[in-house]
């Protein structure tokens, strides 16, 4: 293992700063900067490549010295207590980041279940919202989650930490091309004969409960202020709504709300079919 010594804000110092605040250096890079004890350990879990480890080392827990000592690294970094306190989001610093290597975003590489569960977000506005829908993608069982759009980055550190872990674990993938995307939709209708589109709205629609869950398809989820994009609406073979009760101020839910809970009547609907 290699290990450098950074004492001072040079080059390399300041390569780890844009890594977390500038979005195109991060693509340009093709890594992205990681902190936190669960997010380090799902990341190494499920075999993303660690590229380099960043710490104090007269901070370390017996956990981080063995992160150091048994995950693979092309080099590791040594920085002094104050430039980690400076560069770690954490009231209390933390005693370990990592450069990680972005993975590449292809459907082809994402496996799908037998009675596949895919959702949709179009253009993510707001960093914990979609570290929020992560979460909930990975725990109510969905193969995959789709960004569309202009989009928050989905690989800033807000929404990973946001994500809580999750991020490691569900494959995302980002598309700027609706074609791409109809394309990938029309492959799917043909591997699996009753898949659907299911668009959603706050206006009165199908309510969610009456709408059959248990086929394959896709949940598409819409912007927070302006909605599901009109093109993926008229797309939709069916749309959807969470009815709520008549005496109601609230007119919506928050995105990220609205998408457990129809992610969680998706997984009900199929559980119960296998009882």
């Amino acid at each position: 293992m290699v290990e450098k010594k950074i004492l001072n804000k040079n080059n390399i110092y300041q390569k780890f700063e844009v890594l977390k605040t500038n979005r195109n250096k991060r693509y340009r890079y093709h890594e992205f900067l990681v902190e936190g004890v669960r997010s380090l350990n799902e990341a190494v879990k499920n075999h993303w490549k660690i590229k380099s480890f960043l710490y104090d080392k007269n901070n370390l827990s017996d956990w981080a010295r063995n992160m150091i000592t048994n995950v693979n690294t092309d080099e590791n970094y040594c920085l002094s207590a104050e430039l980690m306190r400076e560069l770690s989001d954490k009231e209390d610093t933390s005693e370990l980041m990592a450069v990680i290597e972005m993975r590449e975003e292809s459907f082809e590489n994402v496996p799908l279940s037998d009675n596949p569960f895919i959702v949709l977000f179009d253009r993510p506005s707001n960093k914990g919202n979609l570290g929020t829908m992560i979460r909930s993608c990975d725990a109510l069982g969905a193969d995959m989650l789709i960004v569309t759009g202009h989009a928050v980055d989905v690989y800033d550190p807000d929404v990973i930490v946001s994500a809580m872990g999750s991020f490691f674990n569900l494959p995302v993938i980002r598309i700027a091309d609706n074609n791409v995307l109809f394309e990938y939709i029309s492959k799917l209708k043909k591997r699996y004969p009753d898949f659907i589109l299911l668009g959603t709205t706050a206006h009165k629609e199908n309510p969610v409960y009456s709408v059959d869950l248990t086929v394959p398809l896709m949940l598409m989820m819409g912007n927070e202020t302006m909605g599901l994009n009109k093109a993926f609406k008229e797309y939709s073979d069916l749309l959807c709504t969470i009815p709520m009760s008549e005496n109601s101020y609230a007119s919506s839910f928050n995105v990220s709300c609205a998408a457990s809970i129809l992610m969680y009547e998706i997984t009900r609907q199929r559980n119960r079919l296998e009882m």
